[in-house]
């Protein structure tokens, strides 16, 4: 690879995490997100964004980072064994968006370039990433808006490409030791470099492009919608499904810790406030009972609306 491209990568996640957080103001009304650079030791370093107690978000976490290191971490090398113990790069940009009303969804985010070098010392690269949804009160239009806009982002690169980065989002945001989804998916793909690097970063530019839009509507939606202490308490409890997935399966959060990362950073993606409760179980015909009923399991939403 050649140090333009490289750079075009980096300008662009640095641009992408610059709007995300102004729009994200904008909408909020209140909340300022504080900025905080940090440097790695063994290279790089980035910018991690924090907005708490805004009048939507409760927090909002935008993470620019770019860094190098001596050793592949074993979570960057399942797929590719022959980089086990060669020196990287990555670049990266990761959101997670905790709101206070329980109508709005968390969302999360992440759009990421690896560069590395092969054994006889060619470099190699690819980009992973997506978006998806995690509603604790959902409403079936907001689901298939945002299914719809996954599917944009998809179809100028080939039809194939949504029902392909669906279905794969649906396997890997899956809770195996609770047999649930952790919500209603979106897109999420990796080791992506076979169309090569000027295709295939034209389509990680057009999922980046595609998450406001996706997300702001349902946000403006429901931000309003009044809730009591019932669907607050359920929030919190259905919060610990996110932490579970993102302490036990998630490999981003794998990659950051094995890497010697910073803690701060990599762990923004938790929320705030959480709860567990031994054996819940929602009543039947309840708000509660539907989430578990129609949304927690992997759903043709665009063809079935």
């Amino acid at each position: 690879m050649i140090k333009n491209e490289i750079q075009s990568v980096d300008d662009y996640f640095q641009a992408m995490q610059t709007k995300i957080c102004a729009s994200l103001e904008e909408i909020d009304g209140k909340g300022l997100f504080h900025n905080d650079p940090w440097d790695r030791s063994d290279g790089g370093g980035g910018t991690t964004c924090i907005m708490r107690e805004g009048n939507i978000f409760e927090q909002a976490a935008v993470g620019y980072s770019n860094i190098q290191g001596r050793q592949m971490p074993p979570s960057a090398t399942i797929k590719r064994p022959e980089l086990a113990g060669k020196s990287f790069m990555a670049i990266g940009i990761s959101l997670v968006l905790h709101p206070k009303n329980p109508y709005v969804p968390t969302t999360h985010a992440n759009l990421r370039f690896f560069s590395a070098a092969d054994t006889q010392g060619k470099p190699i690269w690819w980009f992973g990433g997506g978006f998806d949804l995690t509603p604790f009160y959902p409403f079936h239009e907001d689901v298939v808006h945002w299914h719809q806009k996954a599917k944009e982002a998809c179809d100028p690169f080939g039809e194939h490409l949504y029902p392909k980065y669906k279905k794969w989002c649906d396997e890997y945001f899956f809770l195996k030791h609770r047999e649930e989804t952790r919500g209603v998916g979106g897109l999420f793909f990796d080791d992506l470099n076979e169309y090569g690097f000027s295709k295939t970063f034209n389509f990680v530019k057009a999922v980046g492009d595609q998450f406001l839009p996706a997300y702001l509507p349902i946000v403006e939606a429901r931000c309003n919608h009044k809730f009591s202490e019932r669907e607050r308490q359920f929030q919190l409890y259905r919060r610990g499904r996110y932490v579970e997935f993102n302490l036990i399966h998630d490999r981003g959060t794998l990659f950051g810790l094995q890497s010697g990362g910073r803690v701060e950073s990599i762990l923004m993606s938790l929320p705030p406030k959480v709860r567990w409760e031994y054996s819940w179980k929602p009543q039947p015909g309840s708000p509660e009972a539907e989430l578990y009923k129609n949304y927690l399991k992997p759903r043709d939403w665009l063809t079935e609306a």
